[in-house]
């Protein structure tokens, strides 16, 4: 075994059916009596509400403004609202976009956090914040934004259409396989990166066949806070440069890019990477890493292409120049015509 190291992070998880019931409790047991409820438009007239209901005279404050990308002008629109409420603490119902105007929120006041995810996102499980402002994606990591609760409620997730819960869990895949050729990876992070992994690449396939398949959607969510919590514990790379890249200055949708992406980021780092990636094609039972991912989002219907989501060809080159400009940490070397001819595949859906 090689010297390693490695920091667990802070934060209570309830996981199970129906424990948004326990809302309350748990709201009371961070010390707070007064929460803010966060949360999107799709939430607006269900959960969100529910939560709201839950808490009781709890609740002070609902708001279901939460936007893709945190924008900054959200969040100070939102920030307002708290402050007149005089919450004590934050409820975030929703996917990704809600927990992270959460975090962005937590980072401004550092009121506690409660967090239900609705998706497989996995940001509930990491210190990461990442938040847009002018036309580009910046992203902060901290402690001030790492929820303090996470209650997973696997009905919450029943409903999640196919297509969301695909590239929700895809996005989640792609937080543990950068996890594995990190630059501060460590057997305890890669051990959770390939189980979970395993867990959702097995899970979508019956997700989406039966959306209703509790045992699929448990294991998915459990994946979720799995590979969320790699993205937690280690540092980010390539892929999440170009997601950010793309989500932050061209406003693709987050979730989508991921999915597009992560084959592409798998096969640029294919060489440089090699026994990570090879960990991943096992855990997949195929031949290469970027050939399982690619297959494996195809076969569940996932967007394939840049092209699918909307983006403009003649942009690749701006993203290009964007990307390599401040680059994450990457085994291998930034190149700015190698992240051409990378964006190119993933512009036109090319199998790596």
């Amino acid at each position: 075994m090689e010297a390693f190291d490695y920091s667990p992070l802070a934060g209570r998880v309830v996981f199970g059916s129906g424990t948004i019931a326990r809302l309350a409790d748990e709201v009371t047991a961070l010390g707070c009596s007064q929460a803010f409820v966060l949360s999107d438009p799709h939430h607006a007239a269900g959960a969100a509400l529910r939560a709201r209901d839950v808490l009781g005279n709890r609740a002070v404050g609902l708001s279901t403004q939460a936007a893709m990308h945190t924008p900054v002008e959200v969040t100070e629109k939102v920030l307002r609202e708290v402050e007149h409420t005089q919450a004590d603490c934050l409820v975030s119902l929703g996917g990704g976009s809600t927990t992270g105007l959460g975090k962005a929120l937590a980072l401004r006041t550092d009121l506690p956090q409660v967090v239900i995810p609705t998706t497989y996102a996995g940001s509930e499980a990491t210190p990461i914040l990442g938040q847009t402002e002018h036309g580009r994606k910046t992203t902060i990591r901290t402690t001030k934004v790492l929820p303090e609760t996470i209650i997973y409620d696997v009905e919450l997730t029943l409903g999640l259409p196919a297509l969301l819960s695909v590239v929700s869990g895809l996005n989640a895949i792609a937080h543990a396989v950068e996890a594995l050729y990190a630059k501060d990876a460590n057997p305890v992070t890669s051990m959770l990166a390939e189980r979970g992994i395993a867990a959702i690449a097995h899970a979508l396939p019956k997700i989406v066949r039966d959306g209703r398949d509790v045992s699929a959607r448990s294991d998915a969510l459990f994946g979720a806070w799995a590979c969320g919590n790699c993205l937690g514990t280690v540092g980010m790379s390539l892929h999440h440069k170009l997601c950010h890249v793309l989500g932050g200055s061209f406003d693709l949708p987050h979730a989508e890019t991921h999915a597009v992406i992560l084959p592409h980021a798998a096969a640029y780092n294919a060489k440089a990477a090699a026994d990570a990636l090879n960990r991943v094609a096992r855990v997949l039972g195929a031949e290469s890493a970027a050939g399982g991912l690619f297959d494996l989002a195809s076969e569940l219907g996932a967007p394939m292409s840049l092209r699918d989501l909307g983006f403009d060809e003649s942009k690749l080159d701006e993203a290009a120049r964007i990307a390599v400009a401040a680059p994450y940490w990457n085994p291998r070397p930034i190149e700015e015509a190698a992240i051409r001819a990378l964006l190119d595949d993933a512009f036109h859906g090319r199998r790596p």
